[in-house]
């Protein structure tokens, strides 16, 4: 680990690279990213980040078909959704899926999150501190 008061300067790029290989250790071929990032409050805190409400508006095709649905019957087929995508769509996270999706779209995937926020996330997943900064020529040489 680094020195506690290190930090290390990421591009937005390798800081979503980084986060994708935290990420693959995380999930597993039933389990998304969303359903993970709920469990374990990490990340953007996935499915638990939304009211009940705000859940059913993101998921209306599903909660069309099942109108009596919980919150937990909600976010297991969400959960479903979201691996079958990862497997339709050859992506290895959710947040990939996303930035792609045009009918379905839950969220904005990693476009989503700021440069602070990826920041954060690499420090919740490493121990370590991080700095992110945009993806341009003078960052990539920093």
């Amino acid at each position: 680990m680094n020195d506690p008061e290190q930090i290390t300067t990421l591009t937005r790029t390798q800081a979503i690279d980084l986060l994708r290989q935290k990420c693959a250790g995380l999930v597993g071929d039933e389990d998304s990213l969303c359903k993970v990032a709920s469990e374990r409050s990490i990340l953007c805190r996935g499915f638990s980040q939304w009211t009940f409400t705000e859940l059913k508006e993101r998921f209306d095709w599903i909660v069309k078909k099942h109108p009596r649905i919980t919150r937990d019957e909600l976010e297991d087929l969400a959960n479903r959704w979201q691996v079958a995508r990862q497997f339709a769509t050859d992506k290895n996270t959710a947040c990939d899926v996303q930035l792609g999706e045009t009918h379905h779209r839950i969220c904005h995937g990693w476009d989503e999150f700021s440069e602070e926020d990826l920041a954060r996330f690499c420090g919740e997943l490493t121990g370590e501190k991080y700095c992110v900064v945009p993806d341009t020529s003078s960052a990539k040489e920093t």
